[in-house]
C-alpha cells in the first residue's frame, strides 16, 4: 500500500491553503489569534499561571495609573461604571442577593483592595463579602415614579467608592410595581472594564436562574485570578516583550503634533466628567456599501470608520498628522477571557494625511498602521504615558523642544 498522501487529501489542503492566502492580513491576524486561544483547551500550556503565593501582589500597569488618580482626587465617580437593566415579572430577591454574592466570591477583583506598599501600591485580596443590595420601593409614587427613579439612580452614580475599603461591586435595586423592577450594578474601573460588564451580566443570569429554581448553579472554574494577571504582567519575560514594544512606539509617536480643534467658547469652571452617549443606527444600504469598500481594501469596518473619522478631524483642524486613541480589549490570552477585570487598552493610531490622498489610499494608510498597532498592544497604554513624562515634556516621544 502506498505511503503517499492520497490525492483528495492534497486537494482539500491546496483549496484551504488558497482560502488562507486570499485572506486580508487582519482576517489572518484574527484567524491566529483565535486558534491560538482555542489551543489553550487542547493540552496548551497556559501562557498566564496562578501566582505562586496569595500574600499582597502589584497592581496591573492600568490599575496603578487609576489608584494614583484616586489619591489625588479621592471623591471622584469619574471611573465608576453602571450598567442598568430593566426587570419584568416577579423578582426573588434573595435568589438576586445570592447570585450578587457568588459572583464576588468568584472573583477576586471584586473583593480586592488597595493600600501603599513599601513604594508601590499593592492588591489585598479579602476573603468574601456581601454585595451592598440597597432596595428603594417606589410603587406608591404614582406619576412622580418614573422622575425620582431616574433622581435615586443619578444619586447612586455619583456615589464615590473607596478603594481601600469598598467591595468593587454595588446593586441599587427599584421597586416600580409588583412585577416591574429596575436594577442598577456599578463598580469601579480598576475592577472592571466593558467586556467585564458582559461577563458580569451573562453569570448572573445564569446564578440567578439557577437559584430562583433550586437547581445548583454551574459555572466553568476560572483558570487565574485577575491578581495573577497582574503579577505576570510584572515578571521579567513580559516585561521584555513590553520593553521591546515600547521602542516600536517610541519610533512610531515621534513628533507627532498635538490635535488642536475649533472650539465655539473656552472651557470654563470645574470639571464635572458629566458626559453622556449618542447612538447612531446607519441605514442598512450605508453599512452594506461600508463594507463593500472595507473588502475592496482589505480592511475592517473598524479601519474604514476610523479613516473617515481621521479624515473629518483633518478637514476641521487643517492638520495632516492626527493620532487618535482607540480602546482595545486586551484579552490577548485565553486565560483572561472569562475573568472580570481591567484589561482593556488604548492603542495609539497616528496616520499621515499628507499629499491630499483618496480615501482608498488613506484606508491603506490607516489599515497598516492599525496592523502595526494591534501587533503591539502588549505595551500598556500607561507605560507609554509614563515615556513622555519621562522625556521631560517634550512635545513627542523622543522629540528635541522648538524652543
Amino acid at each position: 500500500m502506498s505511503t503517499d498522501q492520497p490525492l483528495h487529501d492534497r486537494a482539500r489542503e491546496d483549496e484551504l491553503a488558497g482560502r488562507l492566502a486570499r485572506l486580508s492580513p487582519v482576517k489572518r491576524l484574527l484567524l491566529e489569534r483565535e486558534i491560538r486561544k482555542r489551543n489553550a483547551n487542547f493540552g496548551r500550556e497556559p501562557v498566564i499561571r496562578r501566582r505562586p503565593d496569595h500574600n499582597p501582589g502589584p497592581l496591573s500597569f492600568a490599575q496603578q495609573r487609576l489608584w494614583f488618580l484616586s489619591q489625588l482626587e479621592p471623591h471622584s465617580v469619574a471611573y465608576n461604571e453602571p450598567k442598568t437593566f430593566r426587570i419584568e415579572g416577579p423578582l426573588d430577591l434573595k435568589a438576586l442577593q445570592r447570585a450578587l454574592d457568588e459572583i464576588v466570591a468568584r472573583h477576586e477583583v471584586l473583593r480586592t483592595t488597595f493600600a501603599p506598599g513599601n513604594g508601590e501600591p499593592v492588591q489585598c485580596v479579602h476573603p468574601g463579602g456581601t454585595v451592598d443590595l440597597s432596595v428603594v420601593d417606589l410603587r406608591a409614587r404614582g406619576s412622580a415614579r418614573d422622575r425620582e427613579a431616574q433622581q435615586i439612580l443619578r444619586d447612586a452614580i455619583r456615589r464615590p467608592f473607596d478603594l481601600s475599603a469598598d467591595l468593587m461591586l454595588r446593586a441599587f435595586l427599584l421597586r416600580l410595581a409588583d412585577d416591574e423592577h429596575m436594577l442598577m450594578l456599578a463598580t469601579h474601573h480598576v475592577a472592571s472594564d466593558g467586556w467585564s460588564m458582559g461577563i458580569l451580566t451573562r453569570e448572573l443570569g445564569t446564578l440567578y436562574e439557577s437559584f430562583a429554581t433550586g437547581r445548583t448553579a454551574t459555572l466553568p472554574e476560572l483558570p487565574i485570578q485577575y491578581a495573577d494577571y497582574a503579577w505576570w504582567q510584572r515578571q521579567p519575560a513580559q516585561a521584555e516583550i513590553i520593553d521591546a514594544q515600547l521602542e516600536y512606539w517610541r519610533q512610531q509617536l515621534t513628533g507627532a503634533s498635538v490635535l488642536e480643534l475649533p472650539s465655539d467658547r473656552p472651557r470654563t469652571g470645574p470639571r464635572t466628567y458629566e458626559s453622556a452617549t449618542q447612538a447612531i443606527e446607519l441605514p442598512e444600504d450605508l453599512c452594506r456599501q461600508l463594507k463593500q469598500l472595507s473588502r475592496r481594501g482589505q480592511a475592517t469596518l473598524y479601519m474604514t470608520l476610523l479613516a473617515a473619522l481621521q479624515l473629518l478631524l483633518h478637514r476641521h483642524s487643517g492638520q495632516e498628522d492626527i493620532t487618535i486613541g482607540s480602546p482595545i480589549a486586551g484579552r490577548t490570552e485565553a486565560e483572561v477571557d472569562g475573568l472580570i477585570g481591567f484589561f482593556v487598552n488604548t492603542l495609539v493610531v497616528r496616520t499621515d494625511l499628507s499629499g491630499n490622498p483618496s480615501f482608498r489610499e488613506l484606508l491603506g494608510r490607516v489599515r497598516k498602521v492599525a496592523l502595526g498597532a494591534f501587533e503591539h498592544q502588549a505595551a500598556p497604554f500607561e507605560r507609554l504615558v509614563a515615556e513622555y513624562e519621562r522625556a521631560a515634556a517634550v512635545p513627542a516621544f523622543g522629540a528635541s523642544r522648538s524652543d
